[in-house]
């Protein structure tokens, strides 16, 4: 992964966001010495998507729906990490070479054996109550750094992310030892700094860690939703039962138990949903608000039993080398689209 690439995104201005392109730009040094100049393109394929997650008596469901903003998408995937734990990453997810048909890095499947040794303690951290170790929930936040950094680290051209874009991002959902279900997202953003005219480095920042489970005391016990890229995020679910959205109201009308589930979301009361009824209600309500021809996933760690698959992904989304080639014109921040 020692080369020289120049990232390019999409056009925000256009209001969506493609793959993360990476064609290799030579520093005046390495032009001087032919041998050293790397001569393949790497391309970072966006994961995009919709996640939801929903806390509920005994059980924690992980939805998903993907946002097909570009024919290499990526839906967001659930991956098993220990037995009471996923993890979901968003952005920036499978770094290739088209030219060579070289795979440089899968993060969704490297995911499960990150871990970082090098944390001492994480007081931040609400699964570890003392503050005074490392939970393992920073060391795979801190292992997935090091990986970012890994594939980040020959990064010399100008990269123009929109303002407060991470690079990636990572939901967490799970249960903690001796602590019970939480729900975290981690932000991790990059930064540039121009070391001589037109040759910058390029390193990914310490993730924030946000908690949104469990809810701050006084706080609703309900559905939690993310989005990527969060500039075209759509109505949460959770809005869309507020709002009384038609394709929601079928369903609630139609079954009496369904009804009963959404009262509880809405209430704020979703630790009293049975596994069961929420999954079958999560499971129609993907369906019902995802655009035709999308795929999405499903996952429900129980609390006794672990992770298992409600909707596992399709085929050509957990295998490597699978999804279609990047348009050559598609546009970027280098070149973007008039």
């Amino acid at each position: 992964m020692a080369c020289l690439p120049k990232l390019a995104v999409t056009d925000y201005s256009l209001g969506a966001m493609l793959a993360i392109a990476l064609s290799f730009a030579v520093p005046q040094a390495a032009a001087q010495d032919p041998s050293n100049a790397p001569n393949e393109e790497t391309v970072a394929s966006l994961s995009a998507g919709r996640v939801i997650v929903a806390v509920v008596k005994g059980a924690v469901l992980i939805g998903t729906i993907e946002n097909p903003i570009e024919a290499d998408t990526h839906p967001p995937t659930p991956v098993a990490i220990g037995s009471v734990r996923v993890g979901v990453i968003l952005g920036a997810v499978r770094w290739s070479s088209p030219s060579s048909h070289r795979e440089i890095a899968r993060l969704d499947e490297d995911l499960p054996h990150l871990r970082s040794r090098a944390v001492t303690q994480a007081p931040h951290l609400g699964s570890d109550p003392a503050g005074t170790e490392a939970t393992d929930l920073e060391m795979v936040g801190q292992g997935l750094l090091q990986r970012l950094n890994e594939v980040a680290q020959d990064l010399h051209a100008k990269v123009d992310l929109p303002a407060k874009e991470p690079l990636a991002e990572l939901i967490l959902a799970g249960y903690a030892t001796a602590y019970g279900p939480e729900v975290w997202q981690l932000d991790y953003p990059m930064k540039q700094m121009e070391a001589t005219p037109g040759y910058w480095s390029t390193r990914v920042l310490l993730p924030s860690y946000v908690q949104f489970w469990p809810p701050e005391k006084g706080q609703p016990h309900t559905l939690m939703e993310f989005a990527y890229p969060p500039e075209s995020a759509p109505p949460t679910l959770l809005d869309l039962l507020r709002q009384k959205d038609p394709r929601l109201e079928k369903l609630i009308t139609s079954d009496a138990k369904m009804a009963e589930v959404a009262r509880l979301f809405l209430q704020g009361e979703s630790n009293k949903i049975l596994p069961a009824d929420a999954t079958q209600f999560l499971r129609a309500a993907l369906d019902a608000i995802a655009p035709p021809n999308t795929r999405e996933t499903m996952a429900i760690i129980n609390e006794e039993n672990g992770f298992a698959w409600v909707l596992a992904p399709p085929l050509e989304a957990s295998l490597p080398g699978t999804q279609p080639e990047r348009p050559p014109d598609a546009p970027s921040l280098l070149h973007p689209t008039k």
